[in-house]
């Protein structure tokens, strides 16, 4: 009998073993095995940079003798990645800093200190050791100085002398105020002085001493009490004089919202902080200027914004930091609208502290966004040109992100790019003679790096593997590395020199034995045609033995893009697709309207209606499965988390009959209840504009469910809040749907963690699909 078990488990063993010795395979995939930890594929590289000489390129990498990311280095010629010792590591410099104009010099903060890194030596010397935290160390124009920010105040440290300065003397709160006395305390005061010369003596000598005090005192900056408001963009003008800044007020009616924590390490029910609901801007700002010379601040004036742009008040407006001319002459800064219609790139007079005139206006009567224009933040690909005489920026006049010129009288607006793509990144080499430009050109579902003459003109594709290639260039532009990625092959490393024709050479090989065991399938890039004429683009995975049944599955973020040709972030559930595709089902994944990626008209075609055009789309899909695959209409389902769970509300309530089932996974059901920097860009303020919402809300359409719905809940979600699905729950036990039910997750929050919450998440969406589409 022991014999017999041992041959059994033995037999096992030797059977699962080999089935990474095979040939890849399909047809054995389960939600417990693709669910574990993301380690068991394969640790891609990430976090890559170069060293400053250009010699060696550091990365963050996991190989199977690791027990968690390392860092390693290899050669720029190629050659075995080598672990970097952990004393090796701690002596490196900061990735971030900023260089002297010769490129000879780099100063950064390191673990909260300032540093100065001689590239040529290569030797590193501490400015600072102190408690307090530095940041934000830049050269001043003349390099012989450092300017950095503690304490939210600016400091400057003379390179030669070793001296330390400050430079500001913010400080929060309100200034202290002297009590006023009585008419009646001045009275009997002024009788005492009257009456007794040594109060009158020692009240003299008193003035004397402190007048004496106050002229030896060094010369410092009074103090600028910012009250309860935050401080930012801290710039100091080329010449030393003045200083920049912004300062940030949070909305008190913009109440946050508490999160109930309930597994908790003390045992007791713990409270989260998290955003507030739309409805009132998060903050608002103002900009200043501190005159050293005059020892004064001036608030900024809009005179020249509000000649005919209408009328502007410093809250209604969002500040970027200012941004000097390479000639220190010039500088310029950004302004976006607080409803993130209106952007203005404006020259900046800091003697005056005002606007000098507006160099750029954009408007979109929807919301501003696109690549290089605005992101989650400030974030913009905007500059000086070499001149100093013009700026360049990116815009979406022609429909698609591009990039422009102009000069800075406000004349001679120029576009050096154009076509049906967009570019996602744009640097100017370190020669200052091209451009460096990532972009989707050559197909949408594809990112590549290009170089391009200053002022235009023909691109050149460096990059050449299809899919996604993310480029790091080395200090000296001579070679490039790049972090590519298929449909089916995360992300590894590569180094080329920096040229067309060039061979890349592989750096790292990722997958693990058991990844590549299964045949990943590689699905096609389709378009199909939705009910207005337009071309969507999907993913099809297509089974190899189809059961007639299909799902549909639909991304998350609104504004994100995944019917491209590249490993998706969403690795999961393309795994899941695989598990799906191997039990017959043919699965969409669709790049709806509202997605990235495909021009400006794309992006808005939701406005004033979430659950409009995007739903529409995801409906003339099932209708392309049963017209162009044969799946029969009655056998569809969906799923997707966050929009995608929104989507899914949406079609299981106002689209009856198209989806036999859906699992909506930590979803959205009532925008007014969402982050008001999302919902008020697509559907304006909740009690301005109550119909949009109204018509963009699950919560309001629930009576239509009727088939069968799993909702799955983490319940310390930060992102969109637990309550959404609590108020959905009651509001269908009132309308009496029996067809629906709720998986929770306690210790999860909007991205999950845990492998086993993965797991019962996925297992309890196939159980739904088994049961209603067989």
């Amino acid at each position: 009998m022991i014999h017999k078990r041992c041959m059994i488990v033995c037999f096992i063993t030797i059977s699962f073993l080999s089935l990474y010795a095979a040939e890849p395979s399909r047809g054995w995939l389960t939600v417990d095995f693709i669910m574990r930890d993301a380690s068991w594929m394969g640790t891609s590289p990430g976090n890559v940079f170069w060293s400053e000489d250009g010699e060696e390129l550091f990365f963050r990498w996991r190989t199977a003798s690791d027990e968690g990311d390392s860092l390693y280095v290899i050669s720029a010629q190629g050659g075995t990645p080598e672990r970097v010792p952990m004393e090796t590591y701690i002596d490196l410099p900061a990735r971030r800093g900023e260089y002297t104009r010769d490129r000879n010099k780099k100063v950064y903060e390191k673990q909260g200190d300032i540093f100065i890194y001689d590239i040529g030596k290569g030797y590193e010397r501490r400015i600072t050791q102190t408690l307090d935290r530095k940041s934000n160390p830049r050269f001043t124009f003349d390099e012989k100085k450092i300017s950095f920010e503690s304490g939210n105040n600016l400091f400057m440290y003379n390179i030669d002398t070793g001296l330390l300065s400050q430079l500001t003397n913010f400080r929060s709160g309100t200034a202290p105020r002297e009590r006023e006395i009585t008419e009646k305390e001045e009275y009997l005061q002024q009788q005492e002085f009257e009456l007794f010369d040594v109060l009158r003596e020692r009240k003299l000598r008193r003035e004397q001493g402190e007048a004496l005090r106050e002229a030896l005192r060094p010369s410092y900056p009074s103090p600028y009490f910012t009250g309860n408001k935050s401080i930012s963009n801290i710039v100091l003008s080329p010449d030393e004089r003045y200083i920049s800044f912004v300062l940030t007020e949070q909305n008190a009616q913009a109440k946050p919202t508490e999160i109930p924590n309930y597994v908790t390490e003390s045992g007791y029910t713990e409270t989260i902080r998290s955003r507030s609901k739309t409805g009132y801007p998060q903050m608002a700002m103002s900009m200043h200027v501190y005159d050293t010379g005059q020892d004064t601040v001036k608030n900024l004036a809009l005179d020249v914004l509000n000649n005919g742009n209408g009328t502007w008040n410093a809250a209604d407006i969002m500040y970027g930091p200012v941004v000097w001319s390479p000639d220190g002459d010039y500088a310029f800064f950004q302004m976006f609208s607080q409803d993130n219609k209106h952007r203005w790139i404006a020259g900046f007079d800091p003697a005056q502290a005002s606007v000098q005139r507006i160099l750029e206006y954009q408007y979109d009567e929807a919301w501003l966004g696109g690549p290089g224009i605005r992101g989650w933040g400030m974030q913009a690909s905007v500059g000086w040109m070499p001149d100093s005489e013009r700026i360049y920026f990116q815009s979406e006049e022609s429909g698609y992100s591009h990039l422009y010129t102009v000069n800075f009288d406000g004349t001679g607006k120029r576009q050096l790019t154009g076509g049906r793509f967009e570019i996602y990144s744009a640097e100017i080499s370190v020669h200052k003679e091209m451009w460096y430009l990532v972009t989707n050109e050559k197909h949408f579902g594809e990112r590549h790096l290009y170089r391009m003459p200053l002022e235009g003109g023909e691109r050149t594709r460096i990059t050449m593997f299809e899919g996604r290639n993310d480029v790091y260039i080395s200090p000296q532009e001579d070679r490039i590395a790049f972090l590519h990625s298929f449909k089916n092959k995360p992300p590894d490393l590569y180094i080329m020199d920096n040229e067309p024709e060039a061979t890349p050479v592989r750096i790292t090989n990722t997958p693990s034995e058991e990844f590549l065991s299964y045949d990943w399938r590689v699905p096609e890039i389709i378009l199909f045609k939705a009910r207005d004429g337009v071309e969507v683009p999907a993913r099809l995975y297509t089974p190899d033995d189809p059961n007639g049944a299909a799902v549909i599955f639909v991304h998350g973020a609104g504004y994100l893009q995944n019917a491209h040709r590249w490993w998706s972030t969403y690795f999961r559930e393309y795994m899941f697709h695989n598990l799906l595709a191997d039990k017959g089902y043919t699965v969409l994944d669709i790049d709806y309207r509202g997605s990235a990626g495909l021009g400006r008209d794309w992006r808005t075609a939701i406005y004033t209606h979430m659950g409009g055009k995007d739903l529409d789309d995801h409906i003339d899909g099932a209708r392309y499965l049963v017209d162009e695959h044969g799946i029969d209409p009655q056998r569809i389902g969906i799923y997707g988390g966050s929009y995608g769970g929104f989507i899914v509300f949406m079609a299981m309530f106002t689209a009856p009959g198209t989806f036999a089932s859906g699992a909506a996974l930590r979803p959205v059901t009532d925008w007014a209840h969402y982050a008001h920097w999302y919902s008020s860009n697509i559907l304006d303020i909740p009690f301005e504009n109550h119909e949009y919402y109204q018509r963009s809300s699950p919560i309001f359409h629930a009576e239509g469910l009727e088939g069968s719905l799993l909702i799955t809940a983490p319940m310390i979600d930060r992102n969109v809040h637990f309550q959404d699905v609590v108020r959905l729950s009651q509001r269908l036990i009132e309308l009496g749907k029996d067809n629906w039910e709720v998986a929770l997750y306690p210790v999860e929050d909007h991205s999950f963690i845990e492998p086993s919450s993965w797991t019962d998440q996925y297992k309890r969406i196939l159980k739904l699909f088994e049961e209603t589409l067989q």
